[in-house]
């Protein structure tokens, strides 16, 4: 018989109804789990849109009080998806009520409040998962397994960046990732993604030299709850300020040795959502770009001049979870699919009793490097990345 979990999800925005139906694909998708989850109550600021998602995702019911949600003795996993500036105190009460919690990153608005969730869920002894998806593409997996192999060789260059471009129209509408009161800009939104997936690949980072920008310093104001960090405003709408960064870069040095550099923006124009990586090895190289999810390119040293150069590799079920999703090679999957691996990675982890990656001690990790970006930009020196666990 299979083991149901009861969840409630907190924040019925774009990112809450992606969790909601990464659950419900649960059943299919991973059959054989021996899980079963059960969408027990939903959340959100607005009664409309909370009720909505009732009727559209199956909760037996909606609140417009996220409390609730903790409270209901039915949730055994708390999923955490409100806005960036609300997750610390959710966080700590669903801790203190004993509740694994499943929170979108940055689990805190910025990494002082990281390491208290991390804390908090640690004595509690609750599992913790973090919505770091990019790590989860059957070709991104492939690739750390090729790196775990040794078939690149010694790794010696690292290039990560995020440019998803959401806000490079200027009447992009100052939403609350535009306040550095609800929290971090790109550094937050964007870079917390290339960091960790430089920590999955490469290993931790010792020190880096960073520096920012913001590119587009005001926007239309919006109305609270209404549409997402995508929506328009116009010419005429009133205008607010944007508080925090749209754009991060950096170089890093990693334990191993390995070099790198590290870039984030979310108002350049031309890249739509390039989540990319290349990676260097002294017997080859590897490039993957989540605009073309389903492709890897891959080099090896060849002594032939005539045959040395990349290619491409196309997603198969030879490569982690893709047969879970479509039976053939060359045939894509999508975002949403890296929404359900995490979700059944999440619950495994609660039916083994085991703590999964990544979870808040891997978020405190990225903290740890954006409180060194973060001290580089008022030294403009290189800072070496130290441990705020509390």
């Amino acid at each position: 018989m299979a083991q149901v979990i009861g969840i409630g999800v907190i924040g019925m925005g774009w990112m809450g109804e992606t969790h909601s139906r990464a659950y419900r694909q649960i059943g299919d998708r991973f059959r054989d789990s021996g899980l079963r989850p059960h969408l027990v109550v939903c959340s959100d600021s607005l009664e409309q849109r909370a009720s909505e998602a009732r009727e559209r995702f199956g909760f037996e019911q909606s609140t417009t009080d996220w409390q609730e949600v903790i409270d209901n003795p039915a949730v055994e996993v708390v999923n955490i998806a409100a806005p960036n500036g609300r997750h610390l105190e959710m966080v700590e009460a669903a801790a203190r009520a004993g509740k694994h919690i499943f929170c979108e990153k940055p689990v805190g608005k910025d990494p002082s409040e990281t390491a208290q969730c991390e804390k908090a869920a640690r004595d509690a002894d609750v599992r913790t998962f973090v919505g770091y998806n990019y790590r989860w593409p059957p070709l991104v997996q492939y690739t750390h397994d090729l790196i775990q192999s040794g078939k690149l060789g010694k790794l010696t260059y690292y290039r990560g960046r995020f440019f998803s471009c959401y806000a490079s129209n200027p009447f992009g509408v100052l939403s609350w990732r535009f306040q550095r009161e609800h929290g971090l800009g790109t550094l937050g939104d964007l870079m917390s993604h290339v960091i960790d997936m430089a920590h999955m690949l490469i290993g931790p980072i010792q020190k880096t030299i960073s520096h920012r920008e913001t590119f587009i310093r005001e926007r239309p104001v919006v109305t609270a709850g209404e549409g997402t960090h995508f929506s328009l405003g116009t010419k005429d709408s009133p205008m607010g300020d944007v508080t925090n960064e749209d754009y991060v870069g950096a170089l890093v040095e990693f334990e191993n040795g390995v070099r790198g550099n590290l870039e984030g923006c979310r108002a350049f124009n031309g890249p739509k959502c390039e989540m990319a990586f290349e990676i260097n090895g002294t017997e080859g190289a590897l490039r993957w770009n989540f605009e073309r999810m389903n492709e890897v390119e891959l080099q090896y040293r060849n002594e032939n001049e005539a045959e040395d150069g990349y290619t491409t590799v196309f997603g198969a079920p030879t490569h982690p979870y893709h047969d879970r999703f479509n039976p053939g090679p060359g045939i894509g999957m999508g975002y949403e699919d890296l929404k359900t691996i995490e979700a059944i990675e999440f619950l495994k982890s609660i039916k083994e009793e085991k703590q999964a990656a990544p979870g808040f001690e891997e978020a405190l990790a990225v903290a740890n490097v954006q409180t060194a970006m973060i001290q580089s930009w008022k030294t403009e020196r290189w800072q070496e990345v130290t441990s705020t666990r509390l």
